[in-house]
């Protein structure tokens, strides 16, 4: 093992609590080769650390936010193999910076490692644990972690509620694709993120050096006194950690550049990620005779590649903030920043702001005074210019930016457990929603090897193949679909409701066989098996291996020689949903790549397993937290694949990932609203492998809990 260090210094050791007593241990890290270590100082010459582990393909870092430790906020990381999650190391950092560098190394080696695999192998390495003599406990490992819990992460002993994705790996493009203008008819899939898409604003006035625009989509699932979404744009000269500082903070600092702030409070820390919130607003139509507005909602918040940062909210009940005497309860539909990087200019940092909101007001004053609603929204909107004007007149920025605590609401015997009831209830009724939200593993920055010889005769003559709108479509034989079925029905009808109906291959795109040399994609085509079935299952306990219930379509396919793979997208909760489908074809080509995908072993599974998600249809904040950048599903989320004779299952662990339950909890209620496109493929990395082809792709509409039935799985048929 080399000695090179990769990175050292001083974190905090973040692990469990001693009752009655609050503390907080500096530990000293050290990434040396791949091996990451801490120590109780700086280490000597041969010094033993206290613990360590060894880096390596099948590492994780997950990112677990923002956490109230000893009375400080922390931004914590925890890194772990995840073929035994129970042996990880946790630190924190006080601020972001140093915590997104430490990520950056780590994540650094682990690809490292990764690329150094064979791309079929079988190997893996082995996972060190060593602790010291001195320890006596787990020190800085945090061993579980429960989702919905305020109190320490470490109380709580159940493994199904483990989370191991990085939050902060968000798609890269995602928050400038509005500014662009796109005249593709690409409508549900292209190189616009369709949630910032210029065809769904229009500039509405400018304010203070800000643009206000308004949403042109209409909706039918809101009351007609929620107004429609707006948002403000500005530019502020500042880096994104420090405005990001600002707008996540709720004390006395808020009143210097947000006018709509009276005071704000933490109902409840859910996770790292994810905070309820009660805030009231100080809005100034006509004090006398308006009663003053408070909001009451969840915050959830992540990180992307990019450096940016989204905030999002929305409205919830809390059965610890119930209604305020002399207050009206406002309600947000959808709302938050987009805080992201521009280039420097004169040597200074510069920022681009967007505050989007859509709010009801509720009360008197909306329903008869139009005007009530959009002059209280703009001045909410007007923050922005708030924050622009705050950092041009303030000089000294040098400290590293430190979240502040929140001053808590409720009191500190809160029980976790009603935690955990308000956030299942948000699993049941956004689970689909959920399925979504992976979007941190783009595969817009894969690198390639290529050979020169490759680059020169691409370079010579290959330039017109690039232009070509889809891959070229070989005939296929018909597969007859009368004899297979499921208990979701399908509509081709583009109004139907609860069902479920083919995408269109070219709605989708994917790289193009030159994408080695110029990252260009095209539309993706044909299918490469069909969908001839979709279950909707739910039950007490989380559904695997679902191809063992008799009568499935997979077994049917079976039966008539045909191949199946089989998508098993699992949602936990209080009830736990399962929506499963088939694609079959008649026989897989020898050498392709989907053979290689599906006979070859678990890592080369992971590493290549990618989905394309897009919503056509949803309100603004769902089709924002979705996107529609492909994301490698292995790496974003647990998959288990059962390989049997005829056929290949792979189940999906939603509740594996921060992100898709983070941003549960702001989807309740619209579930039955949303149409969800959504694309399988298997990445393709060299030139051989491309262009990409889809393995087949679905579009689920306005699915309703109740349809869900509970499937009996018996008579498992032996794999292989």
């Amino acid at each position: 093992m080399s000695s090179k260090v990769v990175y050292e210094g001083w974190m905090v050791r973040y692990g469990r609590r001693k009752i009655g007593r609050s503390f907080i241990h500096m530990r000293y890290f050290v990434l040396e080769s791949r091996l990451l270590a801490y120590y109780k100082r700086k280490p000597q010459d041969n010094q033993v650390p206290i613990k360590s582990l060894l880096i390596d393909g099948n590492c994780r870092v997950e990112d677990r936010g923002l956490k109230t430790h000893c009375g400080h906020m922390v931004y914590v990381l925890s890194v772990y193999n995840k073929k035994d999650k129970y042996l990880r190391m946790t630190m924190a950092a006080f601020n972001i910076q140093e915590a997104l560098v430490w990520k950056e190394k780590i994540e650094y080696v682990i690809d490292q490692h990764q690329g150094s695999q064979p791309p079929n192998g079988n190997k893996y390495v082995s996972f060190e644990y060593k602790s010291g003599m001195d320890n006596g406990r787990t020190a800085s490992s945090s061993d579980h972690e429960s989702q919905f819990s305020a109190q320490d992460d470490e109380d709580d002993a159940h493994p199904s509620l483990l989370r191991r994705t990085t939050i902060g790996n968000g798609p890269p493009e995602s928050i400038f694709d509005w500014t662009r203008e796109f005249d593709s008819e690409l409508t549900n899939q292209s190189n616009s993120n369709q949630a910032f898409s210029r065809k769904h604003w229009r500039l509405l006035q400018c304010q203070n050096g800000l643009r206000i625009f308004e949403e042109l989509l209409e909706v039918d699932y809101l009351p007609r006194s929620c107004s429609r979404a707006m948002k403000a744009v500005g530019v502020v000269e500042a880096t994104c950690e420090e405005i990001f500082e600002l707008v996540m903070s709720m004390d006395g600092s808020r009143f210097e550049w947000d006018c709509s702030f009276q005071n704000g409070s933490l109902v409840e820390e859910v996770d790292g990620h994810t905070a309820v919130l009660y805030h009231r607003l100080q809005l100034d139509w006509f004090p006398m005779v308006v009663w003053p507005r408070d909001l009451c909602y969840v915050r959830y918040w992540r990180r992307n590649d990019d450096g940016s940062y989204v905030v999002l909210f929305r409205s919830r009940e809390h059965e610890n903030c119930g209604p305020q005497p002399g207050y009206v309860r406002a309600h947000i539909e959808s709302g938050g920043f987009n805080i992201s990087p521009l280039k420097s200019r004169n040597g200074r940092p510069r920022t681009q702001v967007q505050h989007l909101m859509q709010i009801d007001l509720k009360g008197w004053g909306v329903g008869y005074v139009s005007s009530f609603q959009q002059h209280c929204l703009l001045q909410v909107l007007n923050s922005v210019a708030g924050l622009r004007e705050w950092f041009s007149q303030t000089d000294e920025r040098n400290a590293p930016p430190r979240i502040p605590v929140m001053v808590n609401m409720s009191s500190a015997s809160v029980s976790s457990r009603k935690g955990q009831k308000l956030l299942d209830s948000s699993v049941s009724s956004a689970n689909r929603n959920s399925v979504m939200m992976m979007d941190e593993y783009s595969d817009e920055d894969d690198d390639f090897q290529i050979a020169e010889a490759e680059q020169e005769a691409y370079q010579n003559g290959l330039h017109s193949d690039v232009r070509k709108t889809a891959v070229e479509e070989e005939p296929a034989d018909q597969i007859d679909l009368s004899c297979f079925s499921g208990n979701l029905r399908r509509n081709n009808n583009d109004k139907g409701r609860d069902c479920w109906t083919i995408s269109e291959g070219n709605n989708f795109r994917v790289r193009s066989k030159h994408f080695c040399f110029d990252k260009t994609k095209i539309p993706a085509g044909k299918h490469l098996m069909d969908l001839v079935a979709v279950d909707w299952f739910k039950d007490t306990k989380r559904m695997d291996h679902v191809v063992r219930r008799q009568g499935c379509a997979a077994q049917v396919a079976s039966e008539k020689g045909l191949f199946s793979i089989v998508f098993n997208l699992q949602v936990p909760g209080s009830t736990h949903y399962s929506m499963v489908f088939y694609f079959v074809t008649k026989q897989l080509v020898p050498g392709s790549l989907l053979q290689r995908f599906v006979d070859g072993d678990d890592e080369f599974r992971t590493s290549r397993l990618k989905l394309i998600p897009s919503v056509p249809k949803g309100s603004w904040i769902v089709r924002q937290s979705v996107g529609s950048t492909p994301c490698l599903l292995g790496k974003a989320v647990d998959c288990n694949y059962i390989r049997g004779p005829k056929y290949l299952e792979i189940d999906v662990d939603i509740g594996s990932s921060t992100v898709a339950n983070g941003v549960l909890g702001l989807v309740t209620g619209v579930i039955t609203t949303l149409v969800v496109d959504m694309a399988f493929l298997v990445q393709a990395n060299t030139t051989d492998e491309l262009p990409e082809r889809l393995i087949g792709a679905v579009r689920v509409s306005h699915i309703e809990l109740k349809s869900a039935i509970v499937p009996k799985l018996e008579g498992e048929p032996s794999p292989s």
